[in-house]
């Protein structure tokens, strides 16, 4: 079974871009159950990153976060395997177009 590690990046407020749009929270929580119906033959591991914890940031977390507070990327951010897949306006064809394209047989 492939591993799939899903990290979002977010903050609780949410970005001033991004008026109508969930939280990263939300999104957090939404994406976890939708992509692991769609492909149960994958074996996913979630993680929130919340970019205002500098504490518990790797190297490459922290490279991310810096890029999202220079405003190169908005949050939220999703990646896959360390690639960014999405960031602001997340929508779930996005997503399962990427791990169709990269993880799927």
């Amino acid at each position: 079974m492939k591993e799939v590690k899903v990290n979002v990046y977010g903050a609780d407020v949410v970005c001033a871009s991004c008026v109508n749009a969930p939280t990263s929270k939300d999104i957090f929580d939404w994406v976890q159950p939708n992509l692991k119906r769609k492909f149960s033959h994958l074996d996913f591991t979630f993680n929130y990153i919340d970019i205002n914890d500098i504490e518990s940031h790797s190297d490459y977390d922290q490279s991310l976060v810096e890029r999202i507070q220079e405003d190169e990327l908005f949050y939220p951010l999703i990646t896959m395997n360390d690639e960014i897949v999405a960031d602001g306006y997340i929508q779930l064809p996005q997503l399962t177009k990427y791990v169709e394209s990269h993880f799927s047989e």
